[in-house]
């Protein structure tokens, strides 16, 4: 779990999120993520209320989701985000959701500041916001799950292959 790092809600999993083999559905992962995020959103000063007063927004341009435990229903679901790195138009969030003090999922995304239409810097007062949170989080240890992709194991053999190539290509035994 992400120690320190920005509570950011929960709720109890209705009997609709719930698929055939007595599981929250995957959809449903990604819609408790965005009640985390929103609350994010709403905490450096870039929710609703400041789409709604300025046409700008926070989009999202990239998320990869990890489903760590089975969740059923009426489980409590608790949020924690945690602000992994930003600049003056982005931001990296890594949101953790437990159930009963286990880890759930996880959910990092990669967030556009978007106004007129194009990717744009953020206010200077939503930016300070970010820079403070970020200040704060920044002594937190990374999340191990933070920065995944997806991909198949090599199969051994295309291992050794590679392993071969690199060899000859530093000139030298790897072993």
């Amino acid at each position: 779990m992400i120690p320190g790092g920005l509570g950011t809600g929960g709720r109890s999993v209705p009997p609709e999120w719930i698929d055939y083999n007595g599981h929250m559905m995957d959809a449903y992962y990604f819609l408790a993520f965005t009640e985390a995020t929103e609350a994010f959103l709403d905490h450096v000063g870039l929710g609703a209320a400041y789409r709604t007063r300025t046409g700008g927004g926070i989009y999202t341009a990239e998320s990869h989701l990890c489903f760590v435990s089975g969740v059923m229903q009426g489980a409590v679901l608790e949020y924690r985000t945690q602000l992994l790195g930003h600049d003056e138009k982005r931001m990296q969030v890594f949101h953790q959701m437990t159930s009963a003090g286990n880890l759930a999922a996880t959910c990092e995304l990669m967030f556009l500041h978007v106004n007129d239409g194009r990717v744009r810097a953020m206010p200077a007062e939503a930016a300070a916001a970010v820079a403070a949170l970020a200040a704060r989080h920044a002594a937190l240890p990374r999340p191990d799950r933070a920065g995944r992709h997806i991909a198949m194991p090599l199969p051994p053999a295309r291992l050794a292959a590679l392993l071969r190539v690199g060899d000859r290509l530093i000139g030298g035994s790897l072993s």
